[in-house]
Order: structure tokens, then sequence, then C-alpha cells
């Protein structure tokens, strides 16, 4: 009977172990994350993130899913979208819209003949490889986010493959001489786009883009110095949040890099708005606008009506007499 007894207590220690250990809370339970019947879910619930094994030194990169992931697809998929969207259809709306009401602003006295310089040779290089640069990166970056919706249905998946593929290795290399052309730009033109009391009384008369007023400005007025700094400022968001992307884990993990695409992704697209009127105004919105940073000279006419304080000061320091001021004839030779 004593035997007997202690059978009887041994297995109802084994029978209240085994109850206690499938009452324990679904977290202390153990998960193979390689076993074939683990759901995604269930890993989800379990560990709150799905890692694997990785053979590089950097164990970071072995992150598939955690919850800040499925945050960031949603604006990636979603919000960006309508970000981007509304950004730049809506800018390119305002722009028809101005011009159909307004038209091109022309010159008030009509043309000289003669031409003032506004931009030397390396300036204008420095403006054109930047500006050829924006725009491809522009078009690349924006396939990331809206080609699939839109262009994969118009050519198909070969042809999608192939141009995502080069617009990816386009987008990469050509963001190096952006970014120097950026450098440039503010080392450049830094001391001439520093705002001031006349910057406010230009944008107070509106720029000179309404009526026939046109307010004094300096070599760069106040529209020109907001371009200025959102070229800089927003080139080097871009170019530093893009440099995390290019090369990740270095740095930064999965959650630094979700908040570089974020950063990177608005900034590009309102960069993109804010150059769509950019480019508008110095080619088709303002006559004589273009031939600053294409022949890198300007009607006199065309400088002293928009920037009436910088032509001063360079007739003053030039002389009357010197050459400083041309016929166009003569620069065109």
């Amino acid at each position: 009977m004593a035997s007997f007894g202690r059978f009887i207590r041994l297995a109802f220690g084994v029978c209240t172990l085994l109850l206690l250990v499938m009452a324990a809370p679904a977290s202390a339970q153990q998960v193979n994350p390689t076993a074939s019947s683990v759901k995604e879910q269930q890993l989800l619930q379990e560990l709150n993130r799905i890692q694997g094994r990785v053979s590089i030194p950097d164990q970071r990169s072995g992150v598939l899913e955690q919850p800040q992931g499925r945050e960031w697809r949603e604006f990636r998929d979603v919000t960006l979208r309508w970000i981007g969207g509304i950004a730049i259809i809506g800018m390119t709306a305002l722009i028809m819209i101005f011009y159909l009401t307004r038209g091109m602003v022309r010159l008030e006295s009509g043309r000289s003949g003669r031409t003032i310089v506004r931009f030397n040779v390396f300036e204008r290089f420095v403006h054109w490889m930047t500006a050829t640069c924006f725009i491809i990166l522009a078009i690349s970056g924006l396939n990331i986010t809206f080609g699939r919706p839109l262009l994969l249905p118009l050519i198909g998946f070969e042809a999608f493959s192939e141009w995502s593929q080069w617009a990816k290795y386009t987008h990469n290399y050509l963001s190096f001489p952006f970014t120097l052309g950026v450098v440039l730009i503010f080392l450049m033109w830094i001391g001439g786009n520093i705002p001031n009391r006349v910057d406010i009384e230009w944008a107070k008369r509106g720029g000179g883009l309404f009526g026939h007023d046109h307010p004094p400005a300096n070599r760069f007025n106040g529209g020109q110095k907001a371009i200025y700094w959102i070229v800089v400022i927003g080139g080097g968001l871009v170019a530093a949040t893009g440099y995390a992307l290019m090369f990740p884990f270095y740095g930064t993990g999965i959650e630094g890099m979700q908040i570089a695409q974020v950063v990177h992704s608005v900034v590009a697209v309102l960069f993109v708005a804010a150059m769509l009127a950019h480019i508008y105004i110095g080619t088709i919105g303002m006559e004589g606008a273009f031939e600053a940073m294409g022949t890198g000279e300007v009607d006199v006419n065309w400088a002293r009506e928009h920037h009436s304080l910088w032509f001063d000061q360079e007739t003053a320091r030039a002389g009357p007499n010197d050459g400083q001021s041309r016929p166009a004839t003569e620069a065109a030779e």
C-alpha cells in the first residue's frame, strides 16, 4: 500500500506540472521560426517581429518585418502618393491658371538691343549640370512611387522592369554630381541670397507678377532667394537621406532607414513641385528670363525692370563706357 500511495502522489505531481505548463502565458512559449507550421501572424504575436539568420557581420539586416515596417508600407503605398499627387498636380494646375489669366510677363519698355552680363560660364555650367541631374533624378524617383500604378499598365511588365532597373542605376549614380552641384550653388551664391528688407517689399508688391509693377531688387530677388534656399536645404536633405538608403546599415538600422525614406520622399516631391514653378518663370513665364542662363546676358531693359538695384550697382561699378553694357549683335559675336 505504501508503494501504491507513493505512485499516486507522483502521478498527481506530474499531472499538476503538465497543467501548469499548459496554462502558462503564450509569450513564455518558445517559437521556432524555421518550423513549417509557424504562420507569419503567430510570429508577430509571439515576437512582435520576424527576424531570420544572416551570414554577414551586421545582424540587423536579418530583420524581415517589424511593426514600424507595416506603418512605413502604408505611408509609401498610400500617404506618399496623396502628398505627391496633391503637390505636383496642384502646382501644375496653379501654373496653368496663372498663365491663362496673366500670360507671359512682358518687358514694359521693350528690348533695348543692348545686353549686360548676368551669369558667367562657370555659374551657368553648375546650374545646368545640377538642373539636368535634378530632372533625371525626379523622373526616376517618381517612378518608384507612381510607376507601378500609372506606367506599368501602359507599357507592360517586361518594359516596366527594364525601365525601372535603368532608372534605379541612373538615380544612384547621378546623385553624386547633383550633390556636388548643390554644394557649388551654395558656395557661389550665398553672398547674394541673404534675405533683407528689399525682399520683404518685393514680396508685398507681388514680385512684379501682377499688373505692371516692378519692385526694385538686387541680383537675386525674393523669389529667387526662396528657390536658392529650397535647392540648398531640400537638396541637402534628399542627398543625405538618399545616401543613407544607398548604403544601408552604415550608421543606422531598419528604423532609421525607414525614417530616411520618409524624409527623402516627402522632401523630394515638394522639391519637384517648387522646381515646376521655377522652370515656368524661367521659360515661358517671363520674357527674357531664360537668356540669363541661356547666353549669360540679359537685355538692359530687362535688368532695369526686374533687378534695378543690381543694374545700378553694375553700371556704377563698370562705368558708362567700358563695355559692360553692349549691343546685342556684339554680344552674339
